[in-house]
């Protein structure tokens, strides 16, 4: 899984990577390469600094960062404009690298990243099989309109990925009929495409609009390739609300994120109560962060004949 990483990395890193104990290697989330400071490695949410023969901590230079990058955007800074205006830049395996340094405006509005000082390599793992065990929540004769709540590295897009890929996939056992999916894939999170093409294993009736504006992206979606289920991450426009709204009109099924603890906070947010009492969602499942992501803690199912504040909740305890 860290060969595509070992791939890019400058070789004195990828030296330092290697020694670190498989304990942790196994467990990486995030590789923090920041220039003139220690090199940092987040597993399972806890930091971890690798040291030098002489037990000092490992200090990135600024040849490396520059090495790094360079091999990042293959080379050609130019052709990777629109990556590194969004902020990161996917790799081979699916992994995104978000960059952070001197930011330059034209019109008000970001042009692109120089001087990179800062890069988070964050791991992308396919889990599959992870919404398997909700199944018996989200599929009742059809596949159910979902809202996953939860803070950030709580596993939504995780989760959300694995979801695709059993709509796609279908379940024979179970008497569920694949499905035409179509992914809204705003920042290249959940398909983690390379030239339009997925990198990870997502069944054989999936669409994706890869780096498209998740509004824009829906309406285009419905019009030309006639979803059966739309997913996409991280709502909270009133453009992305509107574009929801429509998708529902039109008879497509919606699963989708949004950042917050509890349903609470997203009533909280006029764009998301707004949708919320329109009844939009069929179920709302929070998620929270233990020893592994998407832990769902709560889920609220509402009955659409009924004001939002009778629907019921229930503490999942079954996983």
């Amino acid at each position: 899984m860290l060969d595509d990483i070992l791939a890019v990395v400058p070789e004195s890193i990828r030296v330092v990577l290697r020694q670190i104990p498989a304990a942790i290697i196994n467990d990486v989330e995030e590789i923090r390469i920041r220039i003139a400071r220690p090199l940092e490695v987040v597993a399972r949410g806890k930091p971890f600094y690798p040291t030098n023969d002489d037990g000092s901590m490992y200090i990135v230079q600024p040849k490396e960062g520059q090495l790094l990058l360079s091999q990042l955007s293959q080379h050609s800074l130019y052709a990777f404009e629109e990556e590194l205006k969004k902020g990161f830049i996917t790799i081979h395996g699916g992994h995104r690298v978000g960059l952070a340094g001197k930011v330059i405006l034209e019109r008000g509005e970001v042009k692109t990243i120089r001087d990179v000082s800062s890069f988070n390599i964050r791991i992308a793992r396919q889990s599959i099989g992870m919404a398997d065990r909700l199944i018996h929540y989200l599929f009742e004769n059809r596949w159910l309109n979902t809202l996953f709540i939860g803070p950030p590295q709580t596993g939504k897009t995780t989760i959300l990925r694995d979801v695709a890929r059993l709509i796609s996939e279908g379940d024979e056992k179970r008497g569920i009929a694949p499905l035409k999916v179509g992914i809204i894939d705003e920042r290249s999170e959940i398909c983690a495409s390379m030239r339009g093409v997925p990198q990870h294993q997502l069944g054989p009736r999936i669409d994706v609009l890869d780096g498209c504006p998740k509004a824009e992206g829906m309406m285009m979606m419905i019009r030309s390739m006639s979803p059966d289920v739309l997913i996409v991450d991280e709502i909270g426009r009133v453009e992305d609300v509107l574009a929801v709204q429509e998708a529902v009109h039109a008879g497509v099924g919606v699963i989708t994120t949004v950042h917050g603890h509890t349903i609470d906070d997203v009533l909280k947010r006029p764009a998301l109560k707004e949708l919320m009492q329109f009844g939009a969602f069929d179920l709302a499942i929070e998620l929270t962060r233990t020893t592994r992501p998407g832990v769902v803690k709560k889920i609220h199912t509402f009955n659409k004949r009924e004001k939002l504040s009778s629907s019921k909740a229930a503490v999942v305890r079954d996983q």
